[in-house]
């Protein structure tokens, strides 16, 4: 679903004339606020709207992994 989403920033990033902190500023209120919380309270804050993406993606698949095995560990 993130992965979907960013690739929708994307595209739509492309179409428009953003400055760099005001693409990311807009990035931040659209995704998941527990994401994007997350993404805030951790020591690296970059300027560049690639790493954002790829942070967001990388976290979101880690939370996504950590229900699995929570969903494994409850099973057995």
């Amino acid at each position: 679903m993130m992965e979907e989403f960013v690739q929708e920033s994307r595209r739509v990033a492309k179409g428009n004339k953003y400055k760099r902190r005001l693409l990311i500023k807009e990035f931040k209120r659209e995704i998941n606020e527990t994401i994007c919380q997350r993404l805030m309270e951790s020591e690296w804050q970059s300027i560049l709207i690639k790493q954002w993406y790829e942070w967001t993606i990388n976290l979101d698949r880690n939370w996504k992994e950590s229900r699995r095995e929570k969903k494994k560990l409850r099973g057995q």
